[in-house]
């Protein structure tokens, strides 16, 4: 099953959140039966990062979107785990501060974009400017409405330059959230995630769908399209995006760059003497009447 294909939102056209089911697993029933996949990508990312790194050609950017505990920072962890961390960077836009609030509100991002041979992660992004602030009416609707065309022009700038943007949203259904909404409350570990305004946006969930809906369709393009990830079940999740984000990697047609010195000359010069020595100590070793270089009487 091609995911891209299946998962991808085509420009101008509404995902329809309702029709997409958040438990979808594909052809995989178990998280014990997609392991062998999963690792498989996870060291295809791995391989693909060190082309990216070393090339410098090319940067990636990957967009993460969903409501809360969605499963954002999972992702990071599980997923792009593989990544090595020299190479790669994470930011999260949330809150702005009262000087990121006067200012235009890309103001913020594009410092964090990707250079090249870089990957980086944006686990909430510029998105959250047309959504979160939709919903809450932070900004009326011409507003809101025109920084789609803000984002696409942000988006098709860095394409420009050499930056491949690969944007998911992770779905989960309402159901799904409350329950892992109770693990937080049963796990010590995760008590500080709760939070009093996570239960309350919930009475929004339908604002929510209707904003993630109408963003995806305006601004999955071509050059930066957005996929939707069914991520109830959280090692399907992390198979789907691992997948679509090694596919993508690998279209680059990467390779490592050409040496930049003599590797001969090199090997002659520094590495021919030490080889020689090692050659005679593994001659003399195997000499008749030597043992371990002691003789034997």
């Amino acid at each position: 099953m091609d995911y891209r294909k299946r998962m991808i939102v085509k420009p101008g056209q509404k995902p329809g959140l309702k029709d997409v089911d958040p438990a979808f697993k594909g052809r995989h029933e178990t998280h014990e039966a997609a392991a062998q996949d999963l690792e498989r990508y996870r060291q295809k990312l791995g391989q693909l990062q060190a082309l990216l790194y070393a090339e410098k050609k090319h940067s990636v950017l990957i967009v993460l979107q969903a409501l809360d505990a969605g499963g954002k920072d999972g992702t990071v962890k599980h997923v792009f785990g593989a990544f090595n961390p020299q190479g790669t960077s994470v930011a999260s836009f949330k809150v702005p501060t009262q000087i990121e609030r006067d200012h235009d509100f890309l103001w913020r991002v594009h410092p964090h974009a990707p250079p090249k041979g870089w990957v980086a992660i944006f686990n909430r992004s510029h998105y959250e400017d047309v959504l979160i602030a939709r919903v809450h009416k932070l900004v009326d609707e011409p507003a809101w409405t025109a920084r789609y065309d803000r984002i696409r022009s942000f988006e098709s700038g860095l394409r420009e330059s050499g930056t491949t943007i690969v944007k998911f949203f992770l779905h989960i259904s309402k159901e799904e959230q409350l329950a892992r909404f109770a693990q937080r409350l049963d796990d010590p570990a995760r008590n500080w995630k709760i939070s009093e305004s996570d239960y309350a946006e919930r009475v929004l969930w339908d604002d929510y769908m209707e904003a993630f809906e109408d963003a995806l369709a305006a601004t999955s393009t071509r050059d930066a399209p957005w996929y939707v990830i069914p991520a109830n079940h959280k090692w399907f999740r992390n198979l789907a995006v691992s997948r679509i984000v090694a596919d993508t990697m690998e279209e680059l047609g990467m390779t490592f760059p050409k040496p930049t010195v003599d590797l001969a000359e090199i090997r002659q010069k520094y590495h021919a003497a030490a080889d020689e020595e090692r050659r005679d100590k593994r001659r003399e070793a195997a000499a008749p009447g030597k043992s371990g270089g002691k003789r034997l009487d």
